[in-house]
């Protein structure tokens, strides 16, 4: 039995129908940029995140450095992040001429360190990126104290979190803004690249849309120097369809996270991910850790299981993050869990029979 780690064609057969109908639209109308679609959707997904806004993108990396560009970061302005983390997060970061500050994470959920966020602010410090991993919010709270005492805004980074709950919240409701990716294999992905900025305030939201938009609210009036992001109408169609089923989804992947710890109770040499108390995730990623981990991600492909390292290598030990000056044993629990961590088969679509499949071969791989 081959499992993938996702099956996004799944999820296309449930919205054919309903694209076709809404592209169908689109062509007939001419209403290739911008257009209903793109409004119905901001729309909707402003409301299913709890904010007053919702400006579409053209991808996440740029979401979350409009939310930033947004704030007021400028260059070399310091902003704190986890070291765990895509790198998305850093270069949105150093696109504006900022500076990452990593930090190191929790060894239990490998979310940002509230105390490492805390000891790394500064003076030069001009706002704090809690990273929403894996589906589950981040200690918010902590944080955002951390961000108001020092007198900085709080932006998330919620790309992987879309309908993640913290007390009832929603992921991205946190911050004064953040940003988040619809790539294609995201809880809630569009057909190709996409990406949004949430927020409540409506002077943040109006210099995303003004920034994305080459500096421009009138044709050729030119405000300030902005860049061309703005969100597909096509994927539009996609997401507004998709959206009407994620909750639906959500609970799937939490049914699925259910069976996968109950699977792994006895399976010895497999720590399995634990819920934040508050929490209450939509499991992006199921992510184990294990002891030698690379011979246990061969034994799980040699056998047919699709799965993934997410992330191999924290920011400050890419080669693009040499210039932090950061060498290994700067992070040790991100360090130590980038060695560790196995992310297995997680989407909506997943079965039992699948995931019994997972557990058995996982259970002889790690002996």
């Amino acid at each position: 039995m081959t499992i993938p780690f996702v099956d996004l064609a799944s999820q296309q057969a449930e919205i054919a129908d309903e694209v076709r109908t809404g592209l169908d639209e689109v062509f007939a109308t001419t209403a290739f940029v911008g257009g209903p679609a793109v409004a119905r959707f901001e729309a909707a997904y402003a409301a299913y995140s709890q904010v007053t806004h919702c400006v579409g993108v053209a991808n996440g990396t740029d979401a979350l450095e409009l939310a930033l560009r947004a704030a007021g970061v400028g260059p070399g302005g310091d902003v704190v992040l986890p070291a765990n983390t895509f790198v998305a997060t850093a270069e949105a970061v150093s696109r504006i001429g900022a500076v990452p500050v990593p930090v190191d994470v929790d060894p239990v959920h490998l979310l940002v360190d509230p105390d490492a966020v805390r000891a790394a602010v500064g003076p030069r410090t001009e706002a704090i990126v809690p990273v929403h991993l894996f589906g589950q919010v981040a200690p918010v709270e902590d944080v955002a104290k951390t961000a108001a005492d020092a007198g900085v805004p709080m932006v998330e980074d919620a790309a992987q979190a879309q309908g993640a709950r913290r007390f009832g919240r929603v992921a991205g409701s946190f911050g004064l803004a953040a940003g988040t990716s619809f790539y294609p294999g995201k809880n809630l992905g569009a057909a190709g690249d996409a990406g949004a900025v949430t927020t409540s305030d409506a002077d943040v939201a109006r210099t995303v849309r003004l920034l994305a938009a080459h500096g421009s609210e009138r044709k050729y009036v030119h405000e300030v120097v902005g860049m061309n992001s703005r969100l597909d109408t096509v994927q539009a169609v996609v997401l507004e369809a998709k959206l009407r089923r994620l909750e639906r989804w959500n609970d799937a992947r939490r049914a699925a996270a259910a069976r996968y710890s109950e699977l792994l109770a006895d399976v010895e040499g497999v720590v399995a991910p634990r819920t934040r108390e508050g929490n209450e995730d939509v499991w992006h990623l199921y992510v184990v850790q294990v002891d030698e981990r690379d011979r246990v991600l061969a034994g799980l492909t040699a056998a047919g299981i699709g799965t993934g390292i997410h992330y191999p290598t924290p920011v400050h030990l890419t080669e693009a993050y040499a210039d932090l000056g950061l060498g290994r044993g700067a992070f040790p629990v991100a360090e130590a869990a980038a060695d560790r961590i196995l992310s297995l088969p997680m989407h909506p679509h997943l079965s039992a029979a699948q995931q019994e499949r997972v557990v058995e071969v996982l259970r002889r791989a790690v002996r």
